[in-house]
């Protein structure tokens, strides 16, 4: 018994330091490296054997093409003037007011959110944010942090939303009328405080005038296609949702003809759209896949289940309240991932219903507005502002979390319930 206790112990401790590591960056070291690193150590003590490794890194599989596919479109669209072409586009719109350029970015970050999935806003709408803001010489910050919260916020409107969303569910996924009568007035909820608590923060930043003297460029033929293949990946998302289709293979191809497309048209070779990806999120994901497989050795998900099966034969509300907050609490310990992985493991194990199944739903999609490295979103969302120069630290981000989170998971949580108890 000691021994296994010992393991167990070995392989949390491991955890936990990894998960910190990816939180705090010590010496600015990128997230993936402290994942990778934890993952490794898991495997090199002979706490998971490698063969499981491999195969909770093949686990993965999916994510990683969804995340291609995503990166391919957004590092294209900045390369080809798209997101220069849609700045400047926003900033005439917002006549020099920066609070409606405030609500235009927010509206667009809900719409590219629902339709593309919350990390898609975090790399394809964050640059042009970022262009936009520079274009109408304001501060960008107010508009950045629209594309981080809004990206969890509204990643619960339809099953493509937010990838989390189909690894919490997996196969017993309700039907697209079915998910809008249960998740469509909580999201609206969810959508509407963060806006409002977002507005009320940033305000100050607000009163600023912004320029209105912008130049819409011409748009080359290479953006106009990278438009077109952005706006068919919506759609094809959509279809794939609908035949219960897993989404990372269709955004592979969308991003992946969109981007043969683009060079067989300038006869240019694509190393240099290539190099220039964030590919180090793809490491990232698989170390986090290992540690959670780890955990999974060490029996919490078979404790995890009972406790949730025994919770909900006392009472379905109450679970559904308290296994959501916990699990959003937890999102940002270990980042939502892991925890979704978790949640839908024990969720299946404990044959849980659909009121408890969603409840763990929207706190693995809307907790991790509390913490940076909550969900794979923001860290994509921190890498874009890294390479346009912008640094985040995790206290100021959690400082604004904890204004904007709560208010956002009680009413979405609340009503949520209330509306299964109806």
């Amino acid at each position: 018994m000691s021994i296994v206790t010992t393991a167990q112990s070995a392989t949390w401790a491991i955890a936990a330091l990894a998960t910190l590591g990816v939180i705090v960056r010590p010496w600015r070291l990128p997230e993936a490296i402290w994942a990778v690193l934890g993952a490794m150590a898991l495997v090199v003590l002979a706490l998971l054997p490698w063969t499981n490794a491999l195969q909770a890194i093949g686990k993965g599989t999916d994510v990683y093409l969804f995340l291609v596919g995503m990166m391919l479109l957004a590092e294209l669209a900045r390369k080809e003037g798209l997101f220069d072409w849609l700045a400047a586009l926003a900033v005439q719109q917002a006549r020099g007011s920066p609070r409606r350029l405030f609500g235009l970015v927010y509206a667009v970050g809900t719409v590219v959110t629902v339709f593309l999935s919350n990390d898609a806003t975090a790399v394809v709408l964050t640059p042009a944010v970022y262009a936009a803001a520079k274009a109408a010489k304001a501060e960008p910050l107010p508009y950045l942090f629209i594309c981080a919260f809004i990206a969890n916020a509204a990643s619960f409107v339809l099953p493509i939303s937010n990838p989390a969303n189909l690894v919490v569910f997996g196969s017993h996924m309700p039907p697209l009328l079915s998910w809008l009568a249960q998740f469509g007035l909580p999201s609206i909820l969810s959508i509407g405080a963060t806006y409002v608590a977002l507005y009320l923060t940033q305000s100050r930043s607000l009163q600023q005038g912004i320029s209105q003297d912008v130049l819409l460029p011409n748009l080359s033929t290479g953006g106009r296609l990278t438009g077109c293949g952005i706006a068919i990946t919506a759609p094809l998302l959509l279809l794939a949702s609908a035949f219960d289709r897993q989404l990372g293979l269709p955004t592979f191809i969308a991003g992946a003809a969109t981007a043969l497309v683009v060079f067989l048209r300038k006869r240019e070779a694509p190393w240099d759209v290539l190099k220039d990806i964030s590919w180090g999120v793809l490491p990232l994901v698989a170390g986090l896949f290992v540690l959670v497989e780890g955990l999974g050795q060490t029996g919490v998900l078979g404790a995890l289940s009972q406790w949730l099966q025994t919770a909900t034969e006392e009472s379905v509300p109450a679970t559904a309240l308290g296994a959501g907050t916990i699990v959003a609490v937890a999102s940002n310990l270990m980042n939502n991932l892991p925890v979704g992985l978790i949640a839908g493991s024990a969720a299946t194990a404990a044959n849980l219903p659909h009121q408890v199944t969603g409840a763990l739903l929207i706190g693995v999609d809307l907790g991790p507005n509390l913490s940076v490295t909550g969900s794979l979103a923001t860290i994509l969302w921190l890498v874009a502002l890294r390479r346009e120069g912008h640094e985040i630290s995790a206290w100021k981000f959690l400082g604004l979390g904890l204004i904007v989170m709560p208010p956002a998971l009680v009413l979405a949580l609340g009503s949520f319930v209330m509306l299964q108890l109806r």
